[in-house]
């Protein structure tokens, strides 16, 4: 029954980071002009009761580890760290010249890329830059991606005399084959330095992130990577599926053939296997892909109910806002999302001609905010509602109709207006989101854009 479970939803789908999804953005109807009027607005509404997120994209790595998907720039030279950050601070002050009051910041996060690329003194300028003009929230949540291999003492002290009590190390795998297939070697030794150090520091949350379905990986891999993670126990996991996007630009996944994956079912098989060997260790899973311990401030978002997810994925507080700053990076205002320009150089060049860089975006309607909040009730608390009139919209009909083939599965009970996702229904998550997904069943991509769901 499982194994036909997996046949069967196993099909290209979004992660939901955002809704609408990127490839469903209406680049014609947006406008920079627009993105700032919704900037504007959600800022005066919200920063002086929540504050603000800030994303910050550090796209620099000295090599390519071929799994990963996100927009980076591979080099060893060091000289791009001063002129690329003067040009984030650039871009800050743009934003700042927006706002009517001083923003209170609630959350930062620097990832790419690689952060620990850059020296920690000159991290230390960046943040020490952005709080210039900035108020520091009460119990604010400040965390950073960390390379094993790379990351310091000195990283981690620096960052945490500024407030960051949260680093997530990439893990992957420690098989070494994994690894050199993924161009990612790097040892048992160096997760443990640094974990350990980290919690020496005053650290409160350290992550490992592990990745299964990679390239000649097998269950027993992913078993004793489990095996030693649960030697250092770190607060929180995040367990996701390798996603397959080889038609990215500038990807490295080109060089896999689809006979070096795991299939399908062999993927469930591990995730299965690693889900029971973290709960058996006590770890509590959170929403999709990830788990953590009770003292974790994850598990105690999702018990207080105010877990929520964006483009930095999982967080344990919201912002209405949220800034991205960089490269690549993605904004939303909630009312509106954007998106800058991928190209260092073209960044660069705009920020010093005084423009934000953003170059595409999307303005929600009335019924993307309804989907989006269904989405994000699924996506954080494994349940929606449609009992308020305001959360009812007109496509919400056929998108239960889909779901009856769900309900018979067991992956869901509906009730007359509300849906719940079942323990079974866990793994499949994004295809239930998909159901009300009504701009992906209005237009059915003609080519593959997402990743498979398992």
């Amino acid at each position: 029954m499982q194994n036909s479970l997996i046949s069967k939803y196993n099909v290209p789908g979004p992660r939901y980071t955002s809704y609408p999804t990127v490839p469903y953005w209406k680049n014609d109807d947006f406008s920079l002009n627009q993105w700032k009027k919704g900037v504007i607005k959600s800022f005066s509404e919200s920063n002086s009761k929540e504050g603000i997120s800030l994303y910050i994209h550090l796209p620099f790595c000295e090599s390519l580890c071929t799994f990963c998907g996100c927009n980076k720039r591979i080099t060893k030279n060091h000289n791009v760290e001063t002129p690329y950050l003067e040009s984030v601070l650039k871009e800050w002050r743009l934003y700042l010249k927006l706002f009517t009051e001083r923003p209170i910041i609630k959350e930062l996060h620097l990832g790419g890329g690689t952060p620990t690329f850059f020296s920690a003194e000159n991290l230390k300028l960046l943040i020490k830059g952005i709080f210039r003009d900035a108020t520091i929230a009460p119990n604010p949540s400040f965390s950073f991606e960390g390379h094993p291999n790379n990351t310091s003492e000195e990283h981690l002290q620096t960052l945490f005399d500024y407030g960051f009590t949260r680093v997530s190390y990439g893990v992957q795998d420690y098989n070494p084959t994994v690894q050199m297939a993924i161009h990612r070697l790097q040892p048992f030794v160096n997760v443990k330095r640094v974990t350990e150090t980290a919690r020496e520091i005053g650290y409160t949350s350290v992550g490992h992130d592990i990745i299964f379905g990679l390239p000649f990986q097998k269950k027993e891999h992913v078993i004793h990577t489990i095996e030693k993670t649960k030697e250092l126990m770190p607060d929180r996991i995040a367990f996701y599926s390798y996603a397959h996007v080889p038609w990215i630009k500038g990807n490295g996944q080109r060089g896999f053939k689809e006979e070096d994956l795991p299939s399908a079912i062999e993927k469930r098989d591990m995730y299965e296997t690693g889900k029971r060997m973290l709960e058996e260790a006590g770890y509590i899973e959170i929403g999709m892909d990830h788990f953590a311990l009770k003292t974790d401030s994850l598990y105690k978002a999702v018990e207080n109910k105010t877990l929520h997810r964006n483009f930095m994925g999982y967080t344990d507080s919201k912002t209405q806002l949220m800034l991205g700053l960089g490269v690549s990076a993605i904004d939303d205002s909630w009312y509106s999302f954007g998106q800058n320009v991928k190209n260092v150089e073209e960044y660069q060049e705009l920020v010093d001609e005084n423009i934000i860089p953003v170059y595409r975006g999307h303005i929600l309607n009335s019924e993307d905010l309804i989907i989006r909040k269904h989405i994000l009730n699924m996506m954080c608390r494994l349940e929606t509602s449609w009992e308020d009139a305001s959360l009812q919209f007109e496509e919400l009909p056929g998108a239960l109709e889909k779901l009856k083939e769900m309900e018979d599965d067991g992956l869901v009970n509906i009730g007359s207006k509300t849906l719940q996702i079942t323990e079974k229904g866990r793994p499949y998550v994004r295809n239930i989101c998909m159901a009300f997904d009504v701009l992906l069943q209005r237009s059915k991509p003609e080519t593959q854009l997402f990743s498979m769901t398992i």
